[in-house]
């Protein structure tokens, strides 16, 4: 696949989701954002009034991390933060599913949890976040049936707070499990351009990156653009 490093903007998250976020560096963030012309922002819930009002007048959208990063909370404080965030700004919403649900195969507990979410964002664009590094591959499957099953926008792999991030071989198995016409998120350890093109290659539709100027610049590419 031949990709001009700056068209693969349209796929990247631009996302800042660190604990020590300022305000400085998410008005950066979103100056980058127009700059370059990044598909969203993606930030903690707490950032988006503010990041809503910088990208006021921007095409960029705003995107809030859910029960994030170890989606353990409660099922309702989960679907409530998703519905607030959405009040204040938030055009799609990041949730983390229930992990040691999954691991322990109580799915329908899992099902509740991201319907519960699902239910709260209406019409606004649900992605789930699966943590693929802590589960294996019937895991991974599980949770890709239940995500297409209940019609959500996303399956993604990573918060990016684990011990591994985005893997081919779980895009790929994500991709296989959810069919052709559902979004898959590739997040964690994205950080070039031949790593951008390769994940979308795999079958990635979306791009999860705190790198997304790099990526767009051309870095890590063997090519002179």
């Amino acid at each position: 696949m031949t990709i001009e490093p700056a068209s693969l903007a349209h796929y990247i998250d631009h996302t800042l989701l660190a604990a020590n976020a300022s305000r400085e560096q998410l008005r950066q963030l979103c100056q980058e954002a127009q700059q370059y012309g990044f598909y969203s922002i993606c930030v903690n819930s707490a950032h988006v009034p503010y990041v809503a009002q910088c990208l006021k007048e921007a095409p960029s959208r705003v995107c809030a991390v859910v029960g994030f990063p170890l989606g353990a909370g409660l099922s309702e404080t989960k679907a409530f933060e998703a519905e607030r965030a959405i009040a204040n700004g938030a055009q799609e919403i990041d949730m983390v599913l229930n992990i040691g649900w999954l691991k322990d195969g109580l799915l329908e507990e899992v099902r509740s949890d991201i319907a519960q979410v699902l239910a709260a964002c209406g019409s606004v664009p649900l992605k789930v976040i699966l943590e693929t590094c802590l589960l294996d591959d019937l895991q991974k499957e599980q949770a890709c049936v239940i995500c297409r099953e209940l019609g959500v926008a996303f399956v993604k792999t990573s918060t990016g707070f684990s011990h591994q991030g985005a893997t081919l071989e779980d895009v790929r198995l994500m991709r296989r499990v959810v069919g052709p016409d559902m979004g898959v998120k590739a997040s964690g350890g994205v950080r070039d351009y031949a790593t951008a093109v390769a994940m979308i290659e795999a079958g990635a539709t979306r791009l999860g990156t705190s790198s997304g100027v790099a990526i767009v610049q051309g870095a890590g590419s063997d090519k002179p653009y």
